[in-house]
């Protein structure tokens, strides 16, 4: 008989998995997004709460959904070799080049710097990398206790920080909403929809939900069905604090173009929002509140990284990974915000389009009874066109093969032009497949 797992602990893997989402990106993508939007707020919130929301929860359900112990084994259905390349590049990207780094750099940005003069920047950006880092490094070494320490201690102070600054904002609006800029002038939904890709949350899902899926088991769950049942439960529970807060930010900063005009960043805006509501304790608010959720995003995504690169290279203790990892962040978190977003942007917008399609891919599993060929022509033709999209934004752009695929391919111009390849390449796969087999039994 299996162990009824109490709901009280489903709310603290909620709780956790909401604090290991939202950290830096989740903080300053939606205020930027506001501003950007104006009026056509509903529509670009809606596409990035698709991606910004429903893709991580979707990750986390199908990790559990899959019966499969990590990314590699459930990405090793198209080919071991793939499962190998995808799950490293992966990791590195929500890892020590992207995401990791961004949490220490956006908690400078916001917390530190807008209270030093100049000359002090990189000197003081130096010093607070080692000290961010330093806390992230201890609380990682003890991967046992991340459950406790996320789900109960660090959750409720972020929590409490962020929705002070929400309340007030939702309840005193700083002005109306303006126009909207450029971009979403038309397409609004469609561009808060690749907006969501820079959280790298669906990408993190595969690796947060074996956090969960591992909690869940060492409390007594056996079955497949009760870890995806529990995993559903936890997921909504931090799909509905995200929405909610996403939808708040992203309000709040819309009406803050009147007062303010447009600004650089997510940083920018929260740092002003912050003083407006609350004057000078409001850069020391915001600070407190922008690090605690970056430190929670911190510990779990080098948590994870060490526990991976550990199997994947055992020569290299858990203990010295998550030193190296922590030390390598600290030092590329000194790059700048801006400059870390512009490096992402072309990975993300290769590597996202795969893992949304290995997610719907893991549901229908059964539905082809998990014929490889299916997950290989779908991967293969949803990698062509992300390779061709992502490379737009590089010195790489390939514009005779570009200016083809905005020709022919449908919402290729709206980068969701992967869609229709995914769709292609899968059918084709699976009807190979089938001439395969039958050709066999003829042969035979």
């Amino acid at each position: 008989m299996e162990k009824k797992i109490p709901f009280s602990f489903i709310v603290v893997i909620g709780l956790m998995l909401f604090a290991l989402f939202f950290g830096a990106g989740n903080l300053i993508f939606p205020t930027m997004l506001g501003q950007s939007a104006g009026t056509n707020f509903w529509q670009a919130n809606i596409g990035f709460l698709i991606t910004g929301v429903g893709l991580p929860t979707l990750g986390v359900i199908a990790l559990g959904f899959s019966g499969k112990d990590d990314l590699q084994s459930l990405a090793s259905r198209v080919h071991p070799v793939f499962g190998l390349i995808f799950t490293t590049v992966l990791y590195l990207a929500i890892g020590p080049l992207f995401a990791i780094p961004r949490t220490g750099n956006v908690s400078f940005e916001i917390g530190v710097k807008p209270f030093l003069s100049a000359d002090w920047y990189t000197t003081a950006a130096a010093i607070f990398s080692i000290i961010f880092f330093g806390i992230t490094c201890f609380f990682s070494l003890n991967p046992a206790r991340i459950v406790d320490i996320v789900g109960k201690v660090l959750t409720p102070i972020k929590l409490t920080f962020i929705s002070v600054l929400v309340i007030v904002g939702l309840l005193y609006p700083i002005g109306g909403f303006q126009a909207p800029t450029e971009k979403y002038m038309t397409h609004a939904l469609f561009n808060g929809f690749q907006e969501g890709y820079l959280t790298m949350d669906a990408l993190a899902a595969f690796v947060f939900g074996i956090i969960v899926i591992n909690a869940i088991r060492e409390r007594g769950a056996t079955s497949r069905k009760q870890i995806v049942t529990v995993c559903l439960k936890a997921a909504c529970i931090a799909a509905l604090i995200l929405s909610v807060l996403y939808v708040a930010l992203s309000y709040i900063s819309a009406s803050s173009v009147q007062a303010f005009g447009y600004l650089e960043n997510g940083g920018q805006i929260l740092a002003r929002m912050s003083s407006y509501y609350f004057g000078t304790s409001g850069g020391i608010f915001l600070g407190l509140m922008i690090t605690i959720a970056c430190l929670t995003t911190s510990v779990g995504l080098i948590t994870s990284c060490a526990s991976y690169f550990h199997k994947l290279l055992p020569r290299f203790s858990y203990k010295k990974l998550v030193v190296g990892l922590c030390l390598f962040s600290a030092v590329i978190a000194n790059i700048g915000l801006n400059e870390l977003i512009t490096i992402s942007v072309p990975v993300l917008t290769i590597i996202y389009p795969l893992a949304i399609v290995l997610m719907f891919l893991t549901f229908c599993h059964s539905l082809f009874k998990g014929e490889r060929l299916v997950y290989q022509g779908s991967m293969l033709l949803v990698f062509i066109i992300s390779l061709a999209d992502g490379l737009k934004a590089t010195p790489f752009h390939l514009a005779a093969l570009d200016h083809f695929l905005e020709s022919y391919l449908p919402m290729y111009t709206i980068g969701l032009g992967w869609i229709l390849p995914a769709i292609i390449g899968a059918v084709g796969g699976y009807v190979i497949s089938i001439i395969r087999k039958d050709s066999s039994l003829v042969n035979s």
